[in-house]
């Protein structure tokens, strides 16, 4: 086995999952930083006018990338048990399959993204002062979807593989080139909106171009030729199995959350731009917890397919607990730091204050998301995402347009609204759970 691949089949579960987990998490949080940077600079250098504009798009950004995101797990997944089952041909036809679907995928978003961003923000009740910039932003940045989908399905196949070490190199190098374009774009050119969503893009082509790169000059099984890039029936139609719901999972779920933020714009702009600075801290801590997701697919994809039932258990047993710890510690600090964290996006005192109501009730939430989402992960391990992702449209997504209809509008407070998170994602994980437990037993007696 090469040196810069992983066998995650023997050994220690506990120390190599953190170990496997802690690049992901550093990865993770630098393109957290690509998007923290963007609303540093607008609120520091731009007023919050330009901060309210780029955090309306908040929603449909992550509507996008998550579907991209959703479609690298089943990649991951299929990648992780042809790896671990030692399937050469199986391996090479996913990751060639996957690449091509990638691409695909990404130049449609860009299409859809482009062409209907001022209806969506339109749709959202983006308030009209913000509407020209948010609308300029948005097109830029959604340019980008073609890069952010090779970059996902690169890091994914080499995640699967046991290497996390190398995207997080990539992602880092073009980190550093985003915050120097940000700054270059909106203090020197005075670009506004316009310089953020331009350096973002650059620094997103930066990564695909680097990893895809990697796999194309990589000597290991999961190397990448052009002359094998072709999609093979059966595996783009187990790859679109798996990543298609759990993709669409997460566009369903925005889509949902777009009503909580209809709800934050029927507040004055003060308590917009308190929101768009708050929901820097969401990113920051759910993309730390979602190393551990990564780990649990990988884990349990390799040893459901070298066919080891007690490591299938305990890699999900294990992610859970991690990132249930991560999130809860995340949390607490951002409760006792949260003012020093906001100043990072704005000087203004009356944003600062907004932005903590959000910062007080979430901070106390997040830990409790790793129950559904950790679960969500280890299913889509053992093949099943179907089921899962409506789960979690009837939990996480109608849950919150009945609760913003009913209990929101009956109170019409910040708090009601923030709270709908906690309840939902408690509702959601007992579903989730129920359901893993009866996928397991039945995939486990098969193993048998």
């Amino acid at each position: 086995m090469k040196q810069n691949m992983q066998d995650l089949t023997e050994g220690s579960l506990g120390k190599k999952i953190l170990i496997f987990s802690v690049p992901l998490m550093l990865s993770n949080l630098l393109q957290v930083l690509f998007n923290m940077a963007d609303i540093a600079v607008i609120g520091q250098f731009a007023g919050s006018l330009s901060l309210g504009a780029v955090g309306s798009t908040a929603t449909l950004v992550t509507m996008f990338t998550g579907f991209l995101i959703g479609l690298s797990g089943g990649i991951n997944v299929l990648t992780a048990l042809y790896y671990g089952a030692k399937d050469k041909d199986s391996l090479s036809k996913t990751i060639h399959s996957a690449a091509l679907v990638s691409l695909i995928m990404g130049v449609l978003l860009l299409v859809l993204g482009v062409g209907l961003s001022e209806w969506m923000l339109m749709a959202l009740k983006t308030k009209e002062e913000l509407l020209d910039k948010a609308v300029l932003y948005l097109r830029i940045y959604y340019l980008g979807m073609p890069a952010l989908a090779i970059y996902n399905f690169g890091n994914a196949v080499y995640s699967a593989v046991g290497n996390t070490k190398k995207p997080l190199y990539y992602l880092g190098f073009s980190g550093v080139l985003n915050i120097i374009l940000n700054l270059f774009f909106v203090i020197v050119c005075r670009m506004d909106v316009a310089g953020v969503a331009l350096a973002s893009i650059i620094s997103q082509y930066v990564s695909a171009v680097l990893i895809l790169q990697a796999l194309l000059r990589s000597k290991d099984i999961y190397a990448l030729h052009p002359g094998k890039l072709r999609m093979d029936r059966e595996l783009t139609r187990d790859i679109l199995k798996l990543g298609m719901p759990s993709g669409l999972q997460n566009v369903i779920f925005q889509f949902a959350n777009s009503f909580v933020q209809m709800g934050v714009n029927s507040f004055d702009a003060t308590m917009v731009a308190g929101n768009s600075a708050a929901t820097n801290a969401d990113a920051l801590v759910y993309d730390v917890m979602a190393a551990f997701y990564t780990a649990c697919g990988s884990f349990m994809g390799q040893n459901y397919g070298a066919g080891k039932k007690k490591r299938v258990r305990n890699s999900y047993l294990i992610s859970l607990a991690y990132s249930f710890g991560i999130g809860l510690l995340l949390g607490v600090s951002l409760v006792v730091f949260g003012r020093p964290f906001l100043s990072l996006f704005t000087r203004d005192a009356a944003v600062m204050d907004a932005g903590m109501y959000r910062l007080t009730i979430m901070g106390f939430s997040y830990c409790i998301s790793a129950f559904m989402d950790c679960t969500i992960a280890a299913a889509r391990a053992l093949g099943k995402s179907i089921v899962p992702m409506f789960i979690v449209i009837m939990g996480s997504c109608v849950f919150r347009v009945i609760w913003v209809y009913t209990v929101f509008a009956y109170f019409h407070t910040i708090p009601s609204l923030y709270l709908l998170y906690m309840f939902s994602w408690s509702i959601t994980a007992v579903a989730e759970i129920l359901y893993f437990i009866r996928i397991y037993r039945q995939k486990m007696a098969l193993l048998s």
